[in-house]
């Protein structure tokens, strides 16, 4: 599997994610098990709907979530990350 990181991404990464260590862990975690079986229950992954419908999520922690879009079935495109509101204001 092959992950993009949009500039989107890497920025909310470095600004609601990096500076948290146990957040940090949780989620190099979440994308290890994310490439091994990105359809273990454990992720809650789903479809959005309404605008975000072409893109899918999955949780870090109950509040975090990843929005991704797959391009392909090899490529993903990682979105957004940070807690429901933030994701799913835009």
């Amino acid at each position: 599997m092959i992950i993009n990181f949009k500039a989107s991404f890497k920025k909310n990464f470095k600004k609601r994610v990096q500076s948290n260590r146990s957040l940090c862990d949780k989620y190099r975690q979440r994308l290890l098990l994310f490439v091994s079986d990105p359809s273990s229950p454990i992720l809650k992954d789903h479809g959005l709907i309404g605008k975000m419908k072409d893109f899918r999520s999955f949780s870090i922690t109950g509040d975090i979530r990843v929005i991704y879009q797959q391009e392909s079935e090899d490529i993903v495109n990682f979105i957004d990350i940070g807690s429901h509101n933030q994701v799913y204001s835009q």
